[in-house]
């Protein structure tokens, strides 16, 4: 499969809506995207195989009378494209119209991006990934002997989209992603320590593969000899991982204006309002250098932006795609996000952008008399998304004593509310790290209910 050129998508996806528009639909809206995959993948200590993907396909949505309908093809060729095209009318006619549909989104300037984009990785083949991955294998291996790689890999990622609209909208992008990662466990006597996973992820070729490997070893090798601890409240200190696996599940989708208007936020009508800690200002961050979400426009063809939600500690907003916005007769924010070709837009952050405070990590921990450092959370997922309330397993975890991090604390559970943690943030590192869709220092936070013996 030979892959498309940005201007080669761009045409395919006006014909799609020309198509959509001479069968009958008053709107219509093609996205196309393709993406070139290389991976080379490591399973118990050792490499194990390498790949290579592509796909790519197109969505077109048509809208009649208000009533909406999708379709997808993953063959770009016309008899297929008009196919998907017949299915999306098809599901219209059978479809309700929306009474709040107020149209697809007009043309717009898009503005520029940077760190996207880096010819270096198009051009890295499955040879220089193994090499990657031999590196982060030998580092761990080099840094503890107690330490076991079990899974990781290396991978790069050039990805492409496109979309058009019955409104003049046509954009096409084209960016670039290099990837490794490695989980280790540490084993002495008869102890087996939980995973320990570090990784780097850039849109530029910007990783270090020994770091990542040594990191590993050492997290793995740390986490052994993992005592149980008192119940109680303590200051925790979240990492940036930890913070992703809390925030994704509660905050970030509290702040989606689709949680907002069907009332499954609670922060409907706060805007305004103090939510949190004066150390705690958050941006949703589309244009951010090199983010990991960044890029010119949204699903839809949107521009991307920043907008405020959280203003030292302040609610300020809520991020939108073109349909909810719609409703609240706004402007979206540049939020459609999509699963590729397979869906229609939904409401989701780009870059959640925590801001750095002014103290180093190193600093964040020498201040606590008696702590917890988190590294990561298990069972996130289970939170309440309408009310944030969690109750999670902090591992690995360790004990901070006199401003120095002590042993490994085993089977500790934290338990409370987001928006408490929020406001009981006391102090924000500068060290500031792309986490998924999180960017964010390391914050430590008063007053967490901590749950161990």
């Amino acid at each position: 499969m030979v892959a498309l050129e940005e201007q080669g998508m761009l045409n395919l996806a006006e014909k799609a809506v020309k198509t959509a528009l001479k069968s009958g639909a008053d709107e219509a809206e093609a996205f196309l995207n393709q993406s070139l995959t290389n991976s080379v993948t490591i399973e118990i200590g050792q490499i194990s195989k390498t790949s290579r993907i592509m796909d790519r396909g197109l969505g077109i949505r048509v809208v009649m009378k208000k009533a909406i309908g999708f379709s997808y093809t993953n063959v770009l060729e016309d008899a297929a494209i008009e196919e998907a095209v017949r299915g999306a009318i098809s599901f219209a006619r059978a479809s309700k119209p929306d009474k709040d549909w107020n149209g697809l989104p007009a043309k717009k300037t898009l503005p520029s991006v940077t760190g996207t984009y880096d010819r270096r990785i198009v051009d890295l083949h499955s040879e220089d990934l193994v090499k990657v991955a031999s590196l982060m294998l030998d580092a761990a291996e080099n840094t503890d002997k107690r330490a076991f790689p079990i899974e990781g890999g290396a991978g790069t990622g050039v990805l492409s989209a496109a979309v058009a609209n019955s409104n003049g909208v046509g954009a096409a992008d084209e960016g670039t992603v290099v990837e490794c990662s490695l989980a280790a466990i540490g084993r002495e006597g008869g102890e087996v320590t939980p995973e320990c996973v570090e990784f780097n992820f850039e849109r530029e070729y910007d990783v270090d593969p020994e770091w990542v490997g040594r990191e590993a070893a050492r997290l793995a090798a740390s986490a052994l000899g993992a005592k149980r601890i008192e119940s109680g409240t303590m200051t925790v200190v979240f990492t940036q991982f930890a913070l992703q696996q809390l925030l994704y599940y509660t905050l970030m989708r509290a702040v989606s204006a689709d949680y907002v208007q069907r009332n499954q936020s609670a922060l409907k009508n706060r805007v305004g309002e103090k939510i949190g800690s004066e150390c705690v200002t958050v941006y949703d961050d589309g244009l951010l250098e090199g983010g990991i979400r960044t890029g010119r426009f949204d699903g839809e063809g949107v521009p991307q932006q920043k907008t405020m939600l959280i203003e030292k500690g302040v609610l300020r907003g809520f991020v939108y795609d073109n349909y909810t916005a719609g409703k609240e007769g706004r402007v979206s924010t540049g939020n459609g996000s999509r699963a590729g070709y397979l869906s229609t837009p939904s409401v989701d952050t780009t870059n959640f952008h925590i801001l750095n405070g002014s103290k180093s990590a190193e600093q964040l921990v020498s201040g606590l008399d008696s702590g917890l450092l988190v590294y990561s959370v298990q069972g996130a997922h289970t939170s309440n998304p309408v009310s944030c309330d969690f109750s999670v397993v902090a591992t690995p975890a360790w004990l901070v004593r006199k401003g120095e991090v002590g042993r490994a604390a085993r089977a500790v559970m934290l338990a409370g509310n987001v928006f408490e943690v929020l406001k009981n943030v006391a102090e924000v590192a500068d060290n500031g790290r792309k986490v998924g869709q999180l960017v964010a220092p390391w914050v430590a936070v008063e007053n967490v209910k901590v749950i161990g013996k």
